[in-house]
């Protein structure tokens, strides 16, 4: 077991024989030290070993110095990205991080958000899970005034900060994309319409076949859950429907690989047969044959942004307040999944 002494500021002090109240103005960097002396201490307590107690000075100043960042699942490539912007911001802000995920559901979404509030956490940034459908377990955040962003999985009648794409947009572009390549027989396998994603991709997809007079057809609109097993079931219930859908958009990339696997195991060819389009852009777009034509969705932005403006509000820079909805870009990516006409 290793007993070793913490070093503190007085054990710098007794070595450079100046003052305590010396060596911790310098290690706060506070410039009524000179620059030299400052330096001097700084070498002086890293030869030392010493460390800083965040802990402590954090409860002098009622802050964490700790971001809680509440996710709906930690599997995707999509989720990754958006940590992977969040860390690099708040790393370099000074800020750690408390990472939950609710998995899906909503009674894990409640328990995290109320560890994170007990662990008093200086902001929170979240997107919500496939079936919240109340948003109460977030009020005693917004009781305290501590900052909360909402991203991606958002509810839009809400006063905080939401950081999203135009899902509407993408949705009416995917659908707009596979009708210009002559299809007319325009499927969609989508998430609960509960969730602001899902929804917003459902109603450009409408909006586009209605543009360009095309009949919505019941049959053509399937909700699931877009994991990869379903991409199977899904396949073998498009495949199934008379007459056979000439177009399918899946608004997830995962989904969508296992959807044209499925369906070329029954001998279908995609494009030929049934084009297709997915959503995220993720790696597997790429890998799939034929490489799937998708939107972009940009979760490092997405993640940059969100935690920028957190940590400017926490710095006392801006007040998240004065926001409402930050809209990221996103865009259509042509590949051979969808290009009938061979034309893009």
């Amino acid at each position: 077991m290793n007993n070793k002494k913490d070093i503190t500021i007085y054990d710098i002090a007794k070595k450079m024989d100046i003052s305590s109240a010396t060596v911790s103005r310098a290690l706060n960097n506070n410039t009524a030290i000179s620059a030299e002396t400052r330096k001097k201490i700084h070498e002086t307590a890293k030869e030392l070993g010493y460390r800083h107690n965040s802990f402590a000075k954090n409860l002098r100043n009622q802050k964490s110095n700790t971001i809680g960042v509440l996710i709906h699942e930690l599997v995707s490539s999509f989720t990754t990205s958006v940590l992977g912007g969040i860390e690099k911001v708040t790393t370099e802000a000074g800020y750690d991080l408390i990472i939950a995920h609710s998995s899906e559901q909503m009674s894990n979404e409640i328990k995290n958000a109320n560890n994170l509030f007990h662990k008093r956490v200086d902001g929170v940034i979240a997107s919500l899970a496939f079936d919240t459908d109340d948003l109460s377990h977030f009020e005693p955040f917004n009781a305290k005034n501590i900052p909360l962003i909402f991203f991606d999985r958002v509810e839009e009648n809400i006063e905080n900060t939401k950081v999203v794409i135009d899902n509407y947009k993408c949705g009416y572009l995917a659908t707009k994309h596979l009708i210009d390549q002559g299809s007319k027989r325009i499927a969609i396998v989508t998430g609960t319409q509960q969730r602001n994603v899902y929804s917003q991709r459902f109603k450009g997809y409408r909006d586009a076949l209605f543009d360009s007079n095309i009949q919505l057809n019941e049959d053509y609109v399937i909700f699931d859950e877009l994991s990869a097993s379903s991409g199977a079931d899904m396949a073998n219930v498009i495949r199934k429907l008379k007459p056979m859908p000439d177009a399918v958009f899946v608004t997830n990339d995962l989904t969508a690989a296992f959807f044209i696997k499925e369906l070329k195991k029954h001998g279908i060819k995609i494009p030929e047969d049934i084009a297709v389009v997915g959503f995220n852009n993720d790696a597997i777009s790429k890998i799939i044959e034929p490489e799937l034509t998708t939107i972009e969705y940009p979760g490092f932005l997405m993640g940059e942004v969100a935690a920028t403006q957190l940590i400017s509000h926490l710095q006392g820079k801006s007040d998240v307040k004065q926001l409402s909805t930050i809209i990221i870009n996103s865009e259509l990516i042509i590949r051979e999944s969808s290009l009938k006409s061979g034309k893009k």
